[in-house]
Parts: C-alpha cells; structure tokens; sequence
C-alpha cells in the first residue's frame, strides 16, 4: 500500500529557514513557482549546463567529472569519515530540461514533505512542480521527463580519503507509473545537508523563465546568483568553465558575452567587461534577481546632464570664432522674446 504524503505525515520537510547576516532576523526562503532554494555548491559547481550543439559530440551521452571537494568536503560524512576528495560523475545534464526537473524534485520535497527517505506524489503535479504545463503531459513530455529523471539519477558523487571511500547518488532512484499517476523518487538521506548547510541561495524562477531556451544565459545566472553581495570581478575562464563548453575559446568567449548581454537585457544586471594584463573580467555592478523595473543609474544619469553644457561651451567657442559677441547675442535674443 502506498501512503500520499501530506502535511500531516511529513516525517521530513526542508528547513528553509536562514539567518540574515546583517540584521539577525530568522528568514524564511519559500520555495514555489516563483523561487527556489538551492545549494549554493550546486549552483557553482557547473552541474546543470547548457545543451551542447548538434553535434555528433552533443549525441554521445557525455560523462562529466567534476572537483566538488571545496564545496562539499565541508559536509558533516565528509568530516566524521575524513574523506578529502570528493568528485561528482555523471551525464550532462542541461538546463532546459534536467534542472527543470531537479528544481520540481527540490519544490515538491517542501510541498509534500519525504518519507522513509521517498518522495511521492501524482505525477500530472510533479510536472507541474517542474514548470511544465500539465496539460501537455504527452508522450514528448513524459519522455523529457523519463529522461531526465535517468540522467539525475546515474551522478554520482564519491567521497575518497587515503585509505577508504563512499559512493552515492544525487538521486538514489526514481519510479513513475502515468496509468496509476505516480512518481516516486528515492533520496540519498545523508545528502539532505546540503539543504541545511549555511550556504543557500534563494533563487528566483523569474529571470529563468525570462531566457526561454538561452541555456547559456541561464546557467551563468545561477552561477551569479550565487555569488556573495558585492562579488569580486569574474574572469572570463571561470564564465567558461562554468558553461563547460566545448568548442574553440573564441567561439567561448562569444557565448559569455551573448549570455551576459541576455543577462542585461532582461534586467537582471549591469557589468563592465574589462582587461587586466592579457585577461578579461565582467564587474557586475547590481543584480536585480526580481527583475523589478527601476531607474537609471546614476552615473549616466550624470553624464546626461553634463553633457549639455559641453554643447553650450562648444556653441560659445563657435559664436566667439565667428565674430559675435554670445552677451550681446543672449540680450537681443532675450528682447525678441514675447511676453506671457
């Protein structure tokens, strides 16, 4: 007999509580349709990538190896084992589907709570926890899906010390049954640190749906979104590891910058690209993750207003040049002018 989770049997809910730094105040980070609360190694680690392009190297299923041992050497198994290394194998997985996909794992973890380690609930309501329109839970979609849930479940991630190591997976396994409108997905219990580990982001889904299908753009921003207030400049290097493209560096600094004027378009932010010595860096100056419209920032705003009295120095030089007197000029002027 399978028991639906609810409100009142969770035996487990995500603490999506955090301390705010500089007030002290207890905030809550919702997860729902508008945000979600990841973990920040996740969202730096370049896990979740863009699609590779048509080519026969996007066909070939490509296992990624990634150093995850700053970020996750941290976690409590890591320190009570010693483990020193820690590295995640597994499929790329993209953003237009898979991460889609792991942020409705994460929103219905919060909405329903998990079990004996399982999450379960309909399937018609995991799609739409994932974003997608339920409405067109069609063969395509429950591939899509099916897929993904497949390519989330085969990373691993292993913890090594000198003498012994331990093996696990981001999502121990998955079940779904469309006849009986079900989907249960098996957790890692030792994993849930993650989500109770001080460094979270809540990150806002707006800026998301905003760069339909500009994968690139979107990976970039949970990469930014997860940098610290203030972050220092970004080298381009560490844009392109994060995209793990792989194609010529030109051709890669071309998708950075595409992806990071979409990035302004939007209204997420404004940066200056610059160099220093022989390499390039972006100073993101603001990030607008709620993509509220605001005002002009203020150092243009500055040089709008100075620049016409760079235009009247200029028509002063001319006037003077040309033998006329700008006083006198402003006087008849000023006579010729109608009285209200």
């Amino acid at each position: 007999m399978r028991i639906k989770m609810t409100s009142e049997n969770n035996s487990l809910l995500l603490n999506l509580q955090e301390v705010d730094k500089t007030t002290g105040e207890v905030v809550k980070l919702d997860v729902n349709s508008t945000s979600t609360v990841q973990p920040v190694a996740l969202m730096r680690l370049g896990l979740f990538v863009p699609t590779l392009k048509s080519t026969g190297k996007s066909k070939a299923n490509r296992k990624n190896v990634t150093d995850a041992t700053e970020e996750l050497v941290q976690l409590s198994i890591a320190k009570s084992e010693g483990y020193t290394d820690v590295k995640i194998t597994g499929s790329r997985l993209d953003m237009d589907t898979d991460f889609k996909v792991w942020l409705g794992i994460i929103r219905s973890m919060s909405e329903y709570g998990v079990k004996s380690d399982t999450l379960e609930l309909s399937f018609v309501e995991f799609v739409k926890m994932c974003g997608f329109n339920s409405r067109r839970s069609n063969k395509k979609m429950r591939d899509r899906i099916s897929n993904s849930l497949f390519k989330l479940a085969s990373v691993t991630l292993k913890f090594q010390s000198e003498t012994k190591g331990w093996t696990t997976h981001l999502v121990q396994s998955a079940y779904y049954d469309i006849t009986e409108d079900i989907v249960e997905i098996k957790a890692e219990p030792k994993l849930f640190e993650l989500y109770h580990m001080d460094r979270r982001v809540l990150l806002r889904l707006k800026a998301i749906d905003a760069l339909q299908r500009k994968e690139s753009a979107q990976a970039l921003y949970t990469y930014i979104e997860s940098l610290p207030q203030n972050p220092a400049p970004i080298s381009m290097k560490r844009m392109r590891d994060r995209l793990n493209l792989t194609s010529n560096v030109y051709t890669q600094n071309h998708t950075v910058r595409k992806a990071m004027e979409q990035l302004r378009d939007i209204g997420y932010l404004d940066y200056t690209e610059f160099k220093r010595g022989r390499a390039t860096y972006f100073s993101v100056h603001y990030r607008n993750p709620k993509l509220i419209s605001g005002p002009v920032k203020v150092p243009r705003k500055e040089e709008e207003e100075k620049a016409p009295e760079q235009n009247y120095d200029e028509v002063i030089k001319a006037l003077k040049a040309a033998g006329i007197d700008p006083l006198k000029l402003a006087e008849a002027l000023s006579a010729m002018k109608p009285e209200n």
